[in-house]
């Protein structure tokens, strides 16, 4: 790698075709947004008619090989030396989790998704019941829980391993060593790096586009900002232009903190929904919601829409799955940032069972209190007292007219006085501080991969990467809104999912040759099988095993 110049400390290759292929991109939106447009669908609409399987099955094989991973005895492995101890304590760390992992699209999605199910989905006969609810609690679960956070583990393990016990670089391109060997420095290492950073740009652009979109939505009624795409661009540069400054203090201070203070803010309007909102519901339904989702899980996983072809899966599951792997190399390569020093099963369990559940609290304190207000919505009169109780609260209304909206009507039918006020006001600062995380998140792993695992990339080009991912974002808005934004996900996902298949196949590989020389799994061996001798033969044995 070069030691002056512009790329100092850069790979040269994947640094210059990353920037050329963003560089295209911007000026294709700029001034051919309408035929940026269409391609977009056109593809996208492609994949989901003739791939849409392939993402179920891909999915849904990653989740069950994680389940079996954490259970094999190389969960005792630690990622780094055998000495080695986390870096960051448990709730540091699952606030970065967290933070990098869901933020912005939580936000976004946790009313609007359980509304939008609750109107209308394939398993119901008729929407606006409580059969409806409880369905669209479980699909919301399903999208949201284990499945999008098994993604997530596959890269961020592969990544850990290779980087912090086989001592190769912190890139997508090690995770292929066992396949390959050195030949990751050549073109096909360069090509999987180039295809992580193309990732990682759509990835959080897309949930940058997302939070600005109800950023403006809160500041409008709140501050009377108009809500236009101008105003949106506007907030996209301002909040970018913060993240810059947080991700060039680093992942100890900035990046960690604003980690930490979104995991106290949550916790605040969390703890407003469940003082203000029906305690005794929701704290109900929170238990009903995971055990419906746990017993609907399989068959959520892999039904494909075969026999109906409603296309309802091809704009939420598929759209879903195509953004958690479009964020794959983006979350992936930042948890491994952090988890540095935990054992395999650790990690698995960390990332794939910690934040599902922090998600399902969330999902079920701010869906499930909409769901309430919707079907048991109580008018009382000016002394208090219960007039009648009736559906229809304008969470439905909202959504079906604005859907950034729902969040701040359903505060607002809990609260139209101050406590409201300042859960919506929480509200918002939450989602600019979960877009600076994402935006500062994001900025790192691209640097990092383009230093080829450098931990503390140049800063000149973790400020010029920070404000292209803005760049991209206000682009996908200019060129489509949200439909564009889905669309990139879609698109994107799908030639990073075969590197995950790879990914998975070279971790199996590298982790069984471990098994061969390792001493604490040789030893492990050895006792299972000296164990079921004497079980099976009444074999006595003639010395002790230590």
């Amino acid at each position: 790698m070069p030691k002056y110049g512009l790329l100092k400390n850069m790979n040269p290759v994947t640094s210059l075709i990353s920037m050329a292929l963003v560089i295209m991109f911007l000026l294709a939106g700029i001034f051919f947004t309408e035929g940026s447009a269409l391609l977009f669908h056109t593809i996208s609409n492609w994949i989901l008619d003739y791939l849409k399987w392939y993402y179920i099955g891909i999915v849904t094989s990653i989740l069950f090989f994680c389940i079996w991973l954490s259970f094999s005895r190389h969960g005792k492995l630690r990622l780094g030396d055998d000495d080695s101890r986390p870096e960051y304590g448990n709730f540091a760390w699952f606030s970065m989790l967290f933070s990098a992992g869901m933020g912005i699209g939580l936000m976004f999605w946790s009313i609007a998704e359980p509304i939008t199910h609750f109107q209308s989905n394939p398993f119901v006969e008729q929407g606006l019941t409580p059969e409806a609810a409880q369905v669209a609690m479980r699909l919301t679960f399903f999208h949201w829980g284990l499945h999008p956070w098994a993604i997530y583990v596959v890269v961020g393990l592969s990544l850990s391993y290779f980087s912090y016990r086989k001592k190769l670089p912190l890139t997508i391109r090690s995770s292929l060593y066992p396949l390959i060997g050195n030949k990751i420095y050549g073109p096909i290492g360069h090509t999987v790096d180039i295809l992580a950073v193309f990732g990682t740009i759509f990835g959080v652009a897309t949930s940058l586009g997302l939070g600005v979109t109800q950023m403006n939505t809160g500041l409008n009624l709140m501050f009377g900002m108009d809500i236009s795409l101008g105003n949106q661009i506007l907030l996209i540069g301002v909040i970018s232009s913060i993240a810059t400054l947080s991700v060039v203090s680093g992942v100890g201070r900035g990046v960690k903190i604003l980690s930490e203070v979104n995991m106290w803010l949550s916790a605040g309007i969390l703890v407003f929904l469940l003082c203000f909102g029906p305690t005794r519901f929701l704290l109900g339904s929170l238990i009903q919601n995971i055990g419906d989702y746990l017993s609907n899980l399989l068959s959520l996983s892999t039904w494909t829409d075969s026999y109906t072809d409603s296309k309802w899966q091809s704009s939420w599951t598929a759209f879903y799955w195509g953004w958690w792997m479009a964020w794959a190399p983006f979350v992936g390569m930042f948890i491994a940032r952090v988890s540095k020093g935990r054992t395999i099963r650790e990690f698995i369990i960390g990332v794939l069972l910690v934040p599902s559940l922090l998600g399902f609290i969330w999902l079920t304190l701010f869906g499930s209190t909409a769901l309430y207000l919707e079907l048991f919505h109580q008018i009382t009169n000016s002394s208090g007292e219960l007039v009648a109780v009736v559906g229809q609260a304008g969470v439905v209304d909202a959504v079906n007219s604005d859907i950034t909206a729902a969040l701040y009507v359903t505060l607002e039918n809990l609260d139209n006085g101050f406590f409201g006020t300042l859960a919506a006001f929480t509200a918002t600062l939450l989602i600019s501080t979960y877009f600076i995380t994402s935006s500062d998140s994001g900025t790192l792993v691209i640097t990092t991969i383009l230093s080829m695992g450098d931990e503390n990339p140049p800063l000149g080009h973790r400020v010029l990467w920070g404000l292209g991912e803005g760049a991209v974002a206000a682009i996908l808005l200019l060129v489509g809104g949200l439909a564009a934004l889905q669309t990139a996900a879609i698109i994107v996902a799908l030639p990073f999912s075969m590197v995950m298949i790879i990914m998975m196949w070279g971790l199996v590989k590298a982790l069984r040759q471990e098994n061969q020389y390792h001493p604490q799994l040789i030893q492990e061996q050895y006792r299972e099988t000296f164990t079921s001798q004497i079980l099976t033969e009444k074999v006595v044995p003639d010395t002790e095993l230590n």
